[in-house]
């Protein structure tokens, strides 16, 4: 997500372009299928900003970078998942975001190990509270 804050302006013209899904001050949503045809043609040599012009994109509203990060994004997701990550909903799931939900996603091995060195920092914990006590 840039830094980029777009106006009330801007977010009209740039819902009017059948390849937006959706807009907001900070961010665009892209369409699906702009993203697969986006991708495609970069493979065919067509550089980003030339892509984003011909879909009806101003680069001054938009931001000159822009293109360039976000054919990036979709060629790194295109060469992980192929069309079909192209095609999911945002960057869900994409990074982690915030802090770990805990141990339950874990497989039981890891959730063993986890606990184990759990235990073994609370034991050690333990005894340096301990030994604090016996000197004061």
């Amino acid at each position: 997500m840039s830094k980029k804050i777009f106006t009330q302006e801007q977010i009209k013209e740039l819902l009017q372009n059948p390849n937006v899904a959706n807009c907001s001050e900070k961010s665009i949503l892209y369409h699906k299928n702009f993203k697969v045809s986006a991708i495609e043609k970069y493979h065919q040599g067509m550089p980003p900003s030339w892509i984003f012009k011909e879909a009806g994109f101003s680069l001054a509203v938009i931001g000159r970078s822009a293109p360039k990060w976000c054919v990036s994004r979709w060629l790194k997701t295109f060469r992980k998942k192929g069309k079909a990550g192209l095609r999911e909903d945002g960057r869900k799931g994409s990074y982690p975001r915030g802090r770990p939900k805990g141990i339950k996603h874990l497989p039981d091995k890891e959730k063993i190990r986890y606990l184990e060195a759990q235990i073994a920092y609370l034991k050690a914990e333990n005894s340096f509270l301990a030994n604090l006590r016996k000197k004061s």
